[in-house]
């Protein structure tokens, strides 16, 4: 049963899009397991550039499957702007399925996030403003609406009213603040969520997203068990990374789902036995974006050159991200925590023309101790200072490489000292954003 993950191994913009799209071709379905619309995975294909936030990665594929799992939380409206903007481009979106199971992100979600993120009260930690958290959050405390609720009226009805409810003090002190800030004049008016919701005009608006949904909505965990039980690869793609994950990650500053490995099962609804391998994407380099630790983050001339050469702009926000070097002591923690069994590096023509390469390859603390693993304790993560190891740079631009003997012996030497550090070989580098800009890499 060959069942393929693909994960994250940093703060993700790792180039995940590009490699389920290039390991696309040889399977049968591609399930997106979790994360919302605050994902934002592209694809560059014959020159043309293409933009997902919901629907997985292999649509460009017209044979595959594509499919939401029910552990996405899907704000219908993006999905159906996602739907038409590819309908306009004459792609196929006729095999996409959503799971029923799968929750909604409903406006109030996106005005409480955002709330939240103006610091209306609470802490900032740099979230898309999407509505994720808060959609999560109602589906632990089960007072979630789900997919399938689109398509019965008298329930969806009921449901939102519940939830407007449960929410109405909430609201309430939204309006209070957002007066006392506009009072004050900060933040602006046209950042502030606007706090006015009405039950009718929900319902109507989420009802006529049912109706031009319910073609693709479906049972995904059993298309998934068809596929897999027939001896047919099944890609499952997560979003966000190992460092954002909710229990593993950089707490608070992560985001609200499991992006590791281990919740590929849970979002898609298959046994554990269904997968066999498991790829990590990792930059040839560090970005974060959004508040939160980073150990080996530059600000210098260095990271000014790996932000203009990788376009290093957020695919969701257009937020800049924050660069730094190769941090291995995080890596090795990624691919221990997802059981890594390759690795794909993206974007290692950005080094090209630096006469130096670093990597991080141990911490130390603020008090002196030497540290070898991704410490625990976060508070130690905010003040440790990464200790590195120089490489030799590479000068020549590699994105014409489609071979191993292509490549500078330099950069194939910073490929082996990675693989070698974390124990897990590293099958393929991209050279460059293109479908074809990639260079396979032979064991030894």
């Amino acid at each position: 049963m060959p069942g393929l993950v693909i994960v994250g191994t940093q703060w993700g913009d790792e180039g995940k899009g590009k490699i389920t799209d290039l390991l696309a071709g040889d399977a049968s379905a591609i399930v997106r397991f979790q994360g919302g619309n605050n994902a934002g995975h592209t694809i560059v294909r014959h020159g043309e550039e293409y933009k997902f936030h919901l629907i997985p990665s292999g649509i460009l594929h017209a044979d595959k499957y594509c499919v939401i799992g029910n552990g996405v939380v899907v704000d219908p409206k993006v999905l159906l702007e996602e739907i038409e903007g590819l309908r306009k481009a004459d792609i196929s979106t006729a095999n996409l399925r959503i799971s029923s199971n799968a929750h909604l992100i409903m406006p109030y979600h996106i005005l409480l996030d955002t709330a939240d993120e103006l610091k209306l009260g609470k802490l900032s930690i740099g979230t898309t403003r999407r509505g994720i958290g808060p959609a999560y959050a109602d589906k632990a405390l089960r007072v979630g609406i789900r997919v399938q609720d689109l398509l019965d009226e008298k329930i969806l009805r009921k449901k939102i009213m519940a939830a407007l409810e449960s929410k109405q003090q909430a609201i309430r002190m939204l309006s209070v603040r957002r007066r006392k800030l506009q009072k004050e004049g900060e933040p602006s008016d046209d950042e502030l969520p606007d706090d006015r919701l009405d039950l009718h005009s929900i319902t109507e608006a989420y009802l006529s997203y049912g109706h031009r949904l319910e073609p693709y909505i479906a049972d995904t965990a059993k298309l998934c068990w068809a596929e897999l039980d027939a001896g047919r690869k099944v890609i499952f793609e997560g979003a966000q990374a190992a460092l954002l994950d909710l229990d593993h990650g950089t707490y608070p500053f992560v985001t609200s789902s499991n992006p590791i490995a281990g919740a590929a099962c849970v979002g898609a609804g298959v046994g554990p036995t269904d997968i066999d391998e498991v790829w990590g994407i990792v930059k040839a380099y560090t970005t974060r974006v959004g508040s939160g630790p980073f150990p080996t983050e530059l600000h210098d001339e260095i990271s000014e050159y790996m932000t203009e050469r990788g376009h290093e702009f957020g695919t969701t926000t257009g937020r800049r991200r924050r660069c730094g070097w190769l941090d291995l002591v995080a890596l090795k923690y990624a691919v221990r925590l997802n059981r890594t069994s390759a690795l794909a590096m993206t974007k290692l023509d950005v080094l090209a023309g630096l006469e130096t390469l670093k990597v991080a390859v141990r911490y130390r603390s603020r008090e002196g101790a030497v540290l070898e693993d991704f410490p625990y304790h976060q508070s130690i993560l905010h003040n440790v200072t990464p200790e590195y190891v120089d490489l030799p740079g590479f000068g020549d631009e590699i994105t014409g490489c489609r071979d191993q003997k292509d490549l500078p012996a330099e950069a194939l030497d910073y490929i082996r000292f990675i693989s070698d550090f974390v124990g897990v070989p590293i099958a393929l580098v991209g050279v460059g954003p293109g479908h074809d800009q990639n260079v396979w890499i032979s064991a030894g």
